[in-house]
């Protein structure tokens, strides 16, 4: 049957999780989250930028929940988890977007503390936080999760190499997931390109104007939206363990 285009992309009575929700792509997402209705926790290592993204939606009409947690962590996302479900009583979408993305000088001096933090947060945090909501999810009325990954994953270069291989297990993890929780839970991954976020303030200026795709720019964070939403949303049914690239198309 038909359906009107704001309905496609309806949360109205949906809660979502998302991980550094509270800057660059994951605050985008929350804020459409909550314009299609949704309540958002919102989940990062700063209490003060994750308690600023809360009254952001707040003021939308939308319940939210700050919660300060970091995602590399293993023994922190109980907790985490623990108090979605006791502010909301369920979590119907996790957006596992949380990572760090830092340049080494080469591989042989990449450390083994720089090598096991970007481990940690792009793919030990993600996993742990889809194992415990997606259990729920399961046991419950199902529900969608959403890992943002990154072109880095088919297109690795020096001097970022472990984050490449991170997020290429993040794509492995969402099929992974989609097959052990099916069908009640579908789990789909976003591969990002560049994005004018805040980690692109430190890029060079040619950077944030050019970037090496098929549409020669970097995207604008709000460029993410419309995907996010149809993965999420419960009209994507029949989409699951799929890695969708919003990039500006890979070269």
């Amino acid at each position: 049957m038909p359906y009107a285009a704001n309905e496609l992309f309806d949360l109205s009575g949906k809660v979502a999780l998302v991980t550094g929700g509270s800057r660059g792509l994951g605050l985008e997402m929350v804020r459409a989250f909550a314009r299609a209705g949704a309540d958002v926790v919102i989940t990062s290592r700063k209490t003060d930028a994750c308690e600023a993204a809360a009254s952001e939606v707040r003021a939308m009409g939308r319940k939210a929940l700050s919660f300060s947690a970091h995602v590399g962590q293993w023994d922190a996302l109980p907790g985490l988890v623990d108090a979605a479900y006791d502010a909301f009583g369920r979590v119907d979408i996790l957006v596992n977007n949380a990572g760090m993305s830092p340049l080494a000088p080469s591989a042989v001096e990449t450390g083994e503390e720089l090598f096991d933090k970007v481990i940690d947060v792009n793919f030990k945090g993600p996993f742990r936080l889809t194992a415990l909501v997606g259990a729920r999810m399961f046991e419950g009325d199902g529900g969608a999760i959403l890992n943002i990954s990154s072109t880095g994953a088919i297109r690795p270069q020096p001097r970022f190499i472990p984050y490449a291989g991170a997020k290429a297990a993040l794509n492995a993890l969402t099929i992974g997931f989609a097959l052990e929780y099916k069908p009640k839970v579908r789990v789909n991954a976003i591969m990002a390109g560049p994005f004018l976020t805040d980690i692109a303030k430190a890029w060079p200026a040619e950077a944030r104007e050019r970037a090496h795709n098929i549409l020669g720019r970097p995207g604008q964070p709000n460029e993410i939206v419309t995907a996010a939403l149809y993965l999420v949303s419960p009209h994507a049914s029949f989409t699951t363990g799929s890695v969708i690239e919003v990039s500006g198309g890979t070269l």
